[in-house]
């Protein structure tokens, strides 16, 4: 008999569906944001995933089609800054309605590519607990630890 119910209880978990856009989260970075500890930021960053709006969701049935990041441009400067989210639900309404949760390997290669171009990044910029940072120290922390840290080491 409980042998059925396990294997009854394992079908039911597996038939879950994934979780809707709406329910990304990372709790280690709302903690940190919390905290206002750019140290915990940059290690939740590091090693967690981050929420980040869209222009056009990925396809949900190919991998690979990350989206279209949204990122906000300044009509007066022209600066381009990233808006990065602990969850989907502190997005502002009045920004695009799709978001993804990425990486931080994903993280590193769009701040590495977009580097010349933005000028900052926001975190959790409607709230509860807004922090801002430059995204050279954000690659800075995201590159701890990493091949590109260590190349950097012994280049000094």
């Amino acid at each position: 008999m409980a042998a059925k119910k396990s294997a009854r209880a394992k079908r039911a978990k597996g038939s879950k569906s994934k979780p809707g856009p709406e329910e990304f989260r990372s709790e280690a970075l709302a903690q940190a944001l919390e905290k206002q500890d750019m140290a915990a930021v940059a290690l939740a960053l590091r090693h967690g995933t981050t929420v980040v709006p869209l222009i056009r969701p990925g396809a949900r049935d190919n991998p690979i089609d990350g989206g279209e990041v949204w990122t906000y441009r300044d009509p007066r400067t022209g600066e381009v800054a990233l808006l990065l989210f602990s969850d989907a639900r502190n997005k502002p309404a009045n920004l695009p309605p799709g978001v993804g949760i990425y990486s931080a390997g994903w993280l590193r290669a769009f701040l590495t590519t977009y580097q010349d171009r933005i000028t900052t990044v926001f975190l959790d910029i409607a709230g509860p607990h807004p922090m801002q940072a430059a995204p050279a120290d954000l690659l800075a922390a995201l590159n701890v630890g990493t091949d590109e840290d260590a190349d950097a080491a012994s280049e000094t």
